[in-house]
């Protein structure tokens, strides 16, 4: 499982359910993928 955060997105790779693994525990801190790349940024 990769997360790779550019400044303008996000690029998740791997298995689905990992994927979706990782979108559940970002969503504990983040509401929108918006508001988690203005993060990164």
């Amino acid at each position: 499982m990769k997360v790779i955060a550019e400044k303008d997105r996000i690029i998740l790779v791997g298995k689905a359910w990992e994927i979706k693994a990782k979108l559940k525990q970002y969503n504990q801190h983040y509401a929108t993928v918006k508001e988690w790349i203005e993060a990164n940024r």
